[in-house]
């Protein structure tokens, strides 16, 4: 029964040599069970619609057999691509964020040029044309995400952030979802609603990247055969966190900040080769965006002027602070803290009331939820500037660029609106009557003291909020980027215009403080430090208020962090995205491997399975990995690799793998698959037990395990602390980890020196002690020999 075991790869042997006998778990009742990871039995404790990633090289037979037939120049090749890719990731996020803005500010310049054509005669009718245009740019928004691509609905951050942390949330990176994330900003963001495009920007991002590296989408017939050498879901993770560096490049204009956010926010995995392709895809993203706005300064581009794509020159203003203004802006730090991290309660207390009674009820009841929110900020935005009494036109320099008034629907300061004179202004109405963009430019102006009054910017700042908060969750793609840059920069500049009014002498600009208030909110709310900073540092073209932004930001994210967690967190939390942090909890120090799986019954599978069996077994659990034993020479259960649910429903589907004999294969029956065929499509759900269909006959067959198992997974010894197998775990990106009892033998040790081949072949050294070294001292090793603790020697043992 073993001899064929003979005939299969070096894998299969080395884990019978390697791995101890493994006793039966306890509470198991099947023999030869074995203890596992809390990751085979943990994905039944995610959501139904999420499930682990497999980072890990599956070594089994036709990996190795692959390899082994590369030539030399399939390494080039591969490296060519990956940098192809990269550009054609930048060129594409670069086209669809030029295709959001160009369809944003023309959908708001078309509605804001017909409502003030309109109420030059009628108010109530002008009223009515406003409504109407948001509600029916909402509605697009709502019906495309609700009935085409439900994964398009809020940022997608969260889920990105999930997917490059190991999670795979289904249909998140499906064309249908790239489609709704872009045609769905539009509506949202052209509709008026209090959320912004830059969160969905990241997720079409990733979309396009990933969609780039399988190839394209089979379902619509858009795939090409050429493109599909990133099939393995480490690839696609390196692809995807390019695709999220583009993302905030081609929304801010900031390709090192797009870089730094993809570090710092959302991967879990970095390395320097990686980092020189996410800058270049930034780069090619920065060149594509800018190619673009030079094109619109002829005026092709219809409504959309020097708004649009998102940066804010205020290299005009304040160029140099006092100590004195260290306090204000301490304040505003403190604030942005405070006002963040309520932000993010709220959102949680709503998002989970919405789910829990309200989406429950179906597509129509989100329609209608979304639909009243955008009737309920029309109204507001609309109404409250009625309310507000015009002022006069302020005295401007005349090289300040700055008109008083500028005609609605343009990107400027002093909106005339329902004003008697023609030299007034309306300061409410120049906020809440330009797209966010222009909006937040005229917040950040410098040289326009006495702009806003504190009345309107509290008004602004409370109504703002408020809706912010309560659109947070709706059935429509939504960013929060820009709604937390309105609301800190109106606190913002509140605070500054009371350091004007208070420092009289000193050279102090209302709109840098609404810079500092804006950043202050974003760090409270999403706890971004550096590559925020380099993000506002880079949208408003101004180094040398670095040293504040740090300030500010510093303070909101401790302030933040003492009440809760950041927002792209509680959000992930909410939709049972189960992240694991960069660091351990402090109880898992007190805590053993085999303690976090004490409970679980593993479920294990023979080396040869009857196919009825491992039918019952696929339908009476939802594991996602399976443990595979054989027996001995002596009759011991051995475990000789793990298998995976997915791999298994391939076998069984194709068939072509069945065998009379309970006995294992040869080798000549190993070259029917090759890796491809295990390779499940990014963000789908897959192949089901359901959709495999077996004839009486065919259950009675036999399959042998042993080519398609991963013959050498990870394995740690029952009594490591559960913070060493978290680490382990995280930064390995694994899904499975083996639970095993101590080793009783040592095979020999690997240090540093032995995994530099080039080195060893020309000099071994006496403080890295190569492995024939440490073969003639084995005996010694084994009897306690001081060797052991030699300083020097950075080793790993292989055990038996």
């Amino acid at each position: 029964m073993l001899s064929g075991h003979q005939d299969l790869p070096d894998g299969i042997g080395m884990a019978r040599l390697a791995w101890t006998r493994l006793p039966t778990a306890d509470g198991a009742g099947t023999e030869g069970a074995v203890p596992a990871s809390p990751s085979v039995a943990g994905d039944e404790l995610f959501a139904g619609n999420v499930e682990s990633l497999d980072y890990e090289v599956f070594e089994n037979y036709a990996y190795r057999e692959e390899q082994a037939q590369r030539s030399k120049f399939w390494v080039p090749y591969y490296i060519m691509l990956k940098w192809l890719f990269s550009l054609l990731i930048g060129v594409g996020t670069g086209l669809a964020a030029i295709f959001i803005n160009l369809a944003v500010e023309n959908f708001s310049g078309w509605k804001y040029a017909a409502t003030f054509a309109i109420i030059q005669h009628s108010y109530f009718v002008g009223f009515l044309v406003y409504i109407v245009f948001n509600l029916a740019l909402v509605f697009s928004s709502v019906y495309i995400v609700t009935n085409f691509a439900p994964a398009a609905a809020g940022s997608g951050i969260p889920e990105i952030k999930g997917y490059l942390n190991g999670v795979d949330t289904h249909g998140i990176l499906l064309f249908r979802t790239l489609v709704g994330k872009i045609f769905g900003s539009i509506g949202s963001v052209g509709g008026g609603l209090a959320l912004g495009k830059e969160g969905p920007l990241v997720h079409t991002g990733a979309c396009i990247a990933s969609l780039l590296g399988q190839g394209g989408s089979a379902k619509y017939h858009l795939s090409s055969r050429w493109v599909r050498i990133f099939e393995s879901d480490r690839d696609r993770r390196d692809l995807v966190t390019c695709g999220c560096a583009a993302g905030v490049a081609a929304a801010f204009r900031a390709p090192v900040g797009g870089v730094l956010f993809a570090l710092e926010e959302v991967t879990s995995w970095w390395r320097s080769h990686l980092m020189w392709r996410v800058f270049f895809t930034s780069a090619v993203v920065a060149v594509v965006v800018q190619s673009a706005m030079n094109w619109c300064k002829s005026g092709k581009c219809g409504h959309f002027g020097s708004g649009g794509f998102i940066i804010w020159e205020i290299s005009g203003g304040q160029e140099d602070y006092s100590y004195q203004e260290l306090l204000p802006m301490t304040i505003i730090g403190v604030v942005g803290g405070l006002l963040g991290a309520l932000f993010n309660q709220l959102t949680l207390y709503i998002t989970k009331w919405r789910r829990t009674y309200l989406h429950k009820k179906g597509k129509r009841v989100k329609i209608f939820e979304a639909c009243l929110i955008s009737l309920i900020t029309s109204t507001i935005s609309f109404v409250l500037p009625l309310m507000r009494k015009c002022s006069p036109c302020p005295r401007l320099e005349t090289n300040s660029g700055i008109e008083c008034p500028r005609p609605p629907g343009t990107d400027g300061n002093f909106v005339n609106f329902y004003c008697s004179k023609d030299n007034e202004y309306n300061d409410l109405a120049t906020i809440f009557f330009n797209t966010q963009d222009d909006a937040i430019r005229n917040l950040f102006s410098a040289k326009t003291f006495h702009e806003y009054s504190a009345q309107s910017l509290i008004t602004f700042l409370v109504m703002f909020y408020s809706l912010a908060v309560v659109t947070f969750g709706t059935a429509v793609p939504a960013g929060q980027f820009i709604p937390g840059i309105m609301i800190g920069s109106t606190y913002g500049r509140l605070v500054g215009m009371f350091v004007v009014k208070f420092y009289k002498k000193l050279n102090v600009e209302e709109g840098t403080y609404a810079l500092l208030g804006a950043a202050s909110f974003l760090g409270g709310s999403m706890r971004m430090t550096v590559s925020l900073c380099v993000i506002m540092v880079e949208i408003t073209n101004n180094l040398k208020l670095l040293p504040l932004i740090m300030l500010v930001l510093l303070i909101s994210k401790a302030v933040g962090d003492f009440f809760n967690e950041g927002l792209y967190e509680v959000q992930a939390q909410l939709r049972g995205i189960p992240l694991l942090d960069s660091r351990p909890k402090q109880v898992m120090r007190n805590m053993s491997s085999k303690d976090a799986c004490k409970n679980q019954k593993v479920v294990s599978l023979p080396r040869v399975s009857r196919i009825v069996d491992i039918i019952s077994v696929l339908r009476s659990n939802k594991h996602n990995g399976f443990p595979v034993v054989d027996r001995g020479q002596n009759g011991e259960s051995l475990v000789i690799g793990l298998i995976l649910r997915s791999h298994l429903l391939v076998l069984l589907q194709s068939k072509a793998d069945f065998q009379n004999s309970p006995f294992p294969c040869g080798p000549g029956i190993l070259n029917r698959h090759n890796t491809s065929d295990f390779v499940k499509p990014a963000s789908s759900k897959g192949k089901s037990i359901d959709d495999i269909h077996l004839t009486e006959d065919e259950l009675g067959l036999y399959l042998d395990l042993a080519p398609f198992l991963n013959p050498s997974p990870y394995i740690v010894p029952e009594d490591m602390s559960l913070a060493k197998v978290y680490n382990l775990f995280r930064q390995l990106g694994l899904r499975h980890i083996f639970v095993v009892p101590r080793p009783s033998r040592v095979v020999g040790l690997i240090t540093r020196q032995d995994l530099l081949l080039e080195e060893n072949a020309n000099n071994v050294t006496t403080e890295l002690q190569s492995t024939s070294v440490r073969g003639q001292l084995n005996g010694k090793m084994l009897s306690g020999s001081s060797h052991l603790g030699h300083p020097l020697l950075d080793s790993v043992v292989i055990e038996e």
